[in-house]
């Protein structure tokens, strides 16, 4: 009797700023367990690691660039067009910086040309729709144009042309693509670098423009990855969550402290595999998580019960309760949880 194939596994980065190194961590472990993904996709830094790594790059190399990466060799003010043109210009930063450090571990190469099947999400600003690289019909397309548009977040960096289209940061629309990916696979492993979780920013006024468009940004990248995530049909999904929401986008001196939360995350969520290809459908791994409601912050405003019916409804008095004391929970599921109003509910993991 011949041995069962391996399972088909496709590999999902997300986007988030230099958040997105703690994917180095997830590869690491996943090089020292064997397992290589049959096909890799991802969104704005996501995709320019899921390409480095798709396209050969040796993962020492992309840590080595990532450690050395500095505030001034990623942004420079693009002093010659905000002159010329004002506040026509494109961006505020200098393409070239960026379009450096994806020549540095990405190689002049097209989709057509790799090994492995890779998908890049960039949005097609001029058509106003999303563009998989690398997907049918997108395969003529060089690397390291796609690379650049799905990182080129828009007014920090100028669109990217790829084949002729006008195109920007995937995260616009689809920051952790997984519905793309999702085709031909048997299980996903995708890996969410820190946009399900929004930490409180008191200062946020006095943070500068910048900093209000990037938060901005966080709130409805975790918005939109959320609709996927809620009714999942597809197969099983491995969801990595690294704990790095309490770092902003682009913290340079974290570079180290992300890549490690990386490998924690995927040391905690890989011993889980097995048990979401044997289930066959899912979000995992899963875990018992109890529920409480603080009820003098319940104001009843009923946010939780239209985002999570499955989990909570309301008792006569009007005030939120949950439907059970303890769930049987993926990751994704209590991601209604911080978008309480009044922080009234509290989801633990229970021992």
């Amino acid at each position: 009797m011949s041995a069962a194939p391996p399972p088909r596994i496709g590999l999902v980065l997300g986007g988030g700023g230099l958040k997105g190194f703690a994917h180095l961590g997830v590869l690491a472990v996943l090089e020292r367990l064997g397992l290589r993904p049959t096909m890799v996709a991802g969104s704005s830094i996501g995709a320019l690691v899921a390409t480095a790594y798709a396209a050969g790059t040796p993962l020492a190399l992309m840590e080595q660039r990532a450690l050395a990466l500095t505030r001034k060799q990623l942004f420079r003010v693009n002093t010659a067009a905000i002159a010329r043109a004002g506040l026509r210009a494109p961006s505020f930063y200098a393409p070239e910086p960026l379009a450096a450090l994806i020549a540095g571990v990405v190689p002049p190469a097209r989709f057509d040309e790799l090994r492995m099947p890779l998908l890049v999400n960039t949005v097609d600003l001029e058509r106003g729709v999303q563009v998989a690289w690398g997907s049918p019909g997108f395969t003529d397309a060089p690397l390291r144009e796609a690379v650049y548009a799905s990182c080129a977040l828009p007014g920090f960096f100028p669109p990217g042309k790829v084949n002729g289209r006008t195109c920007v940061d995937g995260g616009t629309c689809d920051n952790l693509p997984v519905t793309f990916a999702a085709q031909g696979v048997d299980l996903l492993v995708a890996v969410d670098v820190g946009n399900s979780e929004i930490q409180l920013a008191s200062d946020i006024l006095t943070a500068g423009l910048g900093s209000i468009f990037m938060r901005s940004a966080t709130l409805m990248m975790r918005t939109l990855q959320g609709w996927p995530l809620r009714e999942w049909d597809g197969p099983p999904m491995l969801l990595i969550r690294p704990r790095v929401s309490q770092y902003g986008w682009f913290n340079f001196d974290k570079i180290p402290t992300l890549i490690a939360a990386g490998e924690q995350a995927a040391q905690e969520a890989l011993p889980d595999l097995q048990h979401a290809l044997h289930a066959g459908r899912g979000i995992w791994p899963r875990r018992p998580v109890q529920v409480e409601v603080v009820r003098e912050r319940c104001t009843g405003c009923g946010m939780c019960v239209a985002l999570a019916p499955h989990a909570m409804e309301r008792d006569e008095g009007g005030k939120a309760i949950p439907k059970r004391a303890v769930f049987d929970w993926s990751p994704a599921d209590a991601d209604f949880v911080s978008q309480c109003p009044t922080g009234a509910i509290v989801a633990r993991r229970v021992a």
